[in-house]
């Protein structure tokens, strides 16, 4: 799931329509109205993001309403907060190892 999330985040169009889902629920034609796109094409968007489970759809009667999925972003902000600590522990070895020789 994580490589989903990922790669839904890694789209500038994509990341917009999760802006935009911030103020609440949307119809999904109300979210796609500012893409200069096909309703079609940003379809395509929200599916990727729907499959990385950062947006739910609901449906009612013939409309489709798009709402953030919170938790979607829980898995890969805890696997970056750990990348992290990895990464800042080893420049703080490095560092120390270069203070070291001098």
């Amino acid at each position: 799931m994580l490589d989903n999330v990922l790669t839904a985040l890694a789209d500038p169009t994509r990341r917009a329509i999760l802006q935009r889902l911030m103020s609440g629920e949307a119809r999904v034609t109300d979210v796609a109205a500012p893409f200069a796109m096909s309703l079609n094409s940003v379809s395509k968007h929200i599916q990727v993001l729907e499959r990385a489970h950062l947006v739910v759809r609901r449906r009612a009667g013939r409309e489709h309403f798009l709402s953030r999925n919170p938790r979607g972003l829980d898995e890969a902000a805890t696997w970056m907060a750990a990348e992290h600590l990895k990464w800042t522990a080893a420049f703080d070895r490095l560092d120390k190892a270069l203070e070291n020789d001098e």
